[in-house]
């Protein structure tokens, strides 16, 4: 499914289960005072630069793609493991949210759309989500 055809219920149904995991992570960890941020953002910076490489000529469901998006999963999960749906709606928020998608987009013009698409074959797939 690519990200137009998203069902809005279930995109619906990522976007509230981002918000109550997120808030819930969050009074559990003092703000995620665990997470050494700066950390997540060198890796996070290291991990988009090494994607924005790939993003023309490569397809969101590709090996290495999927594997770029396994690095992302862990790095998200430095601040808690967020369910299939979650993740899916992480891929929403960074389309929807105007300073997430030009983050992402500073990187390539086309990243906020491809990395969405390859974060929901990823959850789909369903490999390091909680039951």
């Amino acid at each position: 499914m690519r990200s137009g055809a998203m069902d809005e219920q279930y995109a619906d149904e990522c976007r509230q289960a981002l918000a109550r995991e997120q808030a819930r992570s969050l009074s559990e960890t003092d703000d995620w005072g665990h997470v050494d941020r700066d950390r997540v953002h060198r890796d996070w910076d290291v991990l988009y630069k090494e994607l924005a490489t790939h993003l023309d000529g490569s397809l969101p469901e590709d090996r290495h793609i999927q594997e770029l998006v396994h690095r992302h999963f862990e790095i998200a999960c430095r601040f808690y493991t967020p369910s299939r749906e979650a993740y899916a709606g992480m891929a929403l928020f960074y389309a929807e949210n105007g300073p997430m998608r030009e983050f992402h987009n500073s990187y390539h013009p086309r990243m906020v759309d491809f990395l969405g698409e390859a974060m929901r074959v990823y959850a789909r797939q369903g490999a390091g989500f909680p039951s």
